[in-house]
Order: C-alpha cells, then structure tokens, then sequence
C-alpha cells in the first residue's frame, strides 16, 4: 500500500514526501515514518537529503505489481456488481494477500469476459 501510494504520487507529482503519503492515506506521520524506515531498509526506496522519497528498481517493480494487482482486481469485483467504490476498497483488502496462483486465474477468468 505503501509502495503503490509513493508511486501514485510520484507519477502525479514528480517528486514524494512522507507528509504526502500520509496526507493521501489518512495515516499519521509517524506511522508513515515507520513504514519509510522499513521500505528504506528493505531498499525499495531511497530517502534524499532534501527529504524526497525515489523508487528504487525493485521498488518501482513491487509498486507496479500491486497497482496492477489493484486495477485488476476492482475492475474484477466490478464486473461482479460492486460500485466502483466498494470494489476499490475490497481490492485495496485482497491485493496483498493473495497468492500469485489465485491473482493469476482471476486474472485470467476476467480477461474472457
């Protein structure tokens, strides 16, 4: 979630903050803080002296994948018959917990209809 967010931002934007993310997730800075420090150590992001937070290759890769994960998903629940709101928040639940087997046949179900 994090990652995806920074990217959101980042393609919006050009550049990211932490007070961004936070702002965007309705998270508080300091657990924002926390989750940078952990993206950081994980070295999906590099944090500048200016403040401004990069992707790195590994995290924009990871980024991509849960957006994509993300978009297929809502458009996938959609076509189920949830508003667009409720698949987005449902998708936003699922996307990180779900096996890359079952992503995959989903994806691949919807892609026929």
């Amino acid at each position: 979630m994090y990652l995806e967010t920074t990217l959101k931002i980042q393609k919006r934007k050009g550049s990211v903050r932490s007070i961004e993310i936070a702002e965007e997730l309705g998270y508080s800075r300091p657990s924002v803080s926390r989750a940078v420090g952990i993206m950081k150590d994980d070295g999906f992001i590099v944090v500048k002296k200016d403040g401004l937070i990069e992707l790195t290759e590994s995290g924009r890769k990871k980024a991509e994948n849960v957006f994509l994960r993300h978009n297929i998903l809502t458009d996938a629940l959609v076509k189920m018959g949830l508003d667009r709101s409720a698949a987005e928040e449902n998708a936003c639940r699922v996307e990180h917990v779900l096996t890359e087997e079952a992503f995959e046949a989903i994806k691949e179900y919807f892609k026929e209809k």
